[in-house]
C-alpha cells in the first residue's frame, strides 16, 4: 500500500516558476489547490513535510502528466487527488472538490489523518 499525491500541475523548473508567479498574481485562479496549501512560493511547508516524514505508509507524489502515464485508467479523475494505492488499484481518499475546500495545511493533515486506514 502506498499513498499517492496528485498534483494539478506539470513538472519541472519552468512550471514551478510560472505556478509561482501564478500563485501570486491570481491565486484564485491557480488550478491546484494540494499545491496552494501545501508549497509557499518556493518550498515545501515545514509542518506538511514533518507530517509526512512521520508516516509509516509510504508515500507517492505525481504531476498530472506523470500521474496520467503511470494509471491510465485514472486519467480523466478530476485533479488534484490523494489516494491509496493497493497494487495498482487506486482508492481515492480525498477527491479535487474536498481538496478545494481545504484551507490550510493543518486542515489537510486531518482529513487524511482520518481517513487513512489505522
Amino acid at each position: 500500500m502506498r499513498l499517492v499525491f496528485v498534483y494539478n500541475a506539470n513538472a519541472g523548473l519552468v512550471a514551478g516558476l510560472l505556478d509561482s508567479v501564478h500563485k501570486i498574481v491570481a491565486p484564485g485562479t491557480y488550478p491546484c489547490s494540494l499545491c496552494a496549501v501545501t508549497y509557499g512560493l518556493v518550498a515545501m511547508d515545514r509542518r506538511w513535510r514533518d507530517w509526512l516524514r512521520g508516516l509509516v505508509v509510504p508515500v507517492d507524489f505525481y504531476h498530472r502528466p506523470d500521474f496520467r502515464a503511470a494509471f491510465p485508467d485514472a486519467a480523466g479523475w478530476p485533479l488534484p487527488l490523494v489516494a491509496l494505492d493497493r497494487a495498482g488499484s487506486l482508492e481515492v481518499l480525498l477527491g479535487a472538490a474536498e481538496l478545494d475546500a481545504i484551507a490550510d495545511v493543518g486542515a489537510l493533515i486531518a482529513a487524511l489523518e482520518a481517513r487513512l486506514p489505522a
